[in-house]
């Protein structure tokens, strides 16, 4: 119970009996849940502000202990009885803004070691089932201070079509430039995008002049060639392999100057 150890050795002078003990573990439950304390008694007193800590005097009545909680968000008022019955404290409590109770029954030796009230370390002990005890007997039945609203995720960014495979790119009006691809990171990556399905790898069977790699001028197929392919023949963004080199002084070889073997073999 985290805070606790600060607290109790806040209040050690007040404690002298076990119970004391457990009011004090009891309290700092509380305060987990959203609660802070006004103060003891049943009416409210002059100057109270809420606190973590227990006010003065709240041990004065080792029988009947009587404190007053209101939630960080103002909606919730508690009054807390914890009467000593033989060896178990009975936990009355009442949201006096909806008027319900809630009681828990405690057996104080199931919680405190009464010989090691001086030892923080040693003096609780189940202390997970006493948090069990205090959330399912008091603050669910009461329905417990409004809980701050969950940060909302931040919203995804936004993503680039070629992120999403599954995703279609949007459709450009005619005659707008088409966007530019990447050029592949090896211009030796050939047969890459035939293995994917969705085309998220670079390099083809089919070695395209424009995404090659080499430098190249800023060709858009989709303007037109002239002499060659009218402008709309290619929509935007499509991929083109052109049936002919593309403008003049092209790096690379005329792909008709490579004939098959034995082609001029009369026998073959």
């Amino acid at each position: 119970m985290a805070g606790l150890e600060p607290l109790y050795a806040l209040a050690r002078a007040a404690i002298s009996r076990p119970q004391d003990a457990l009011v004090c573990g009891i309290h700092w439950e509380l305060v987990q849940h959203g609660y802070r304390c006004l103060g003891i008694g049943d009416q409210p007193g002059p100057d109270e502000r809420k606190s973590e800590l227990l006010p003065a005097g709240w041990e004065a009545n080792k029988e009947v202990y009587t404190l007053r909680y209101k939630s960080m968000d103002d909606a919730h008022e508690l009054l807390l009885k914890a009467i000593m019955v033989e060896d178990s404290m009975i936990l009355n409590v009442m949201d006096r803004s909806s008027q319900k109770v809630a009681d828990v029954t405690l057996a104080v030796a199931d919680y405190i070691n009464p010989e090691h009230l001086d030892d923080f370390h040693k003096v609780y002990k189940n202390t997970e089932e006493l948090r069990t005890r205090i959330t399912s007997g008091i603050i669910a039945p009461l329905g417990g201070p409004a809980e701050k609203p969950k940060k909302e995720p931040e919203s995804k960014r936004d993503e680039h079509w070629d992120e999403n495979p599954l995703r279609l790119p949007p459709r450009q009006p005619m005659g707008t430039r088409a966007p530019s691809r990447p050029s592949p990171l090896s211009p030796f990556a050939v047969g890459g995008e035939d293995l994917d399905p969705f085309g998220g790898r670079s390099g083809g069977m089919i070695v395209d002049p424009l995404h090659s790699g080499f430098p190249h001028p800023g060709i858009d197929p989709s303007s037109g060639i002239p002499g060659r392919l009218p402008p709309g023949a290619v929509p935007p963004g499509a991929r083109f392999d052109p049936f002919g080199p593309l403008g003049a002084g092209r790096p690379g070889p005329d792909p008709d100057h490579l004939p098959p073997p034995g082609y001029d073999d009369m026998f073959m």
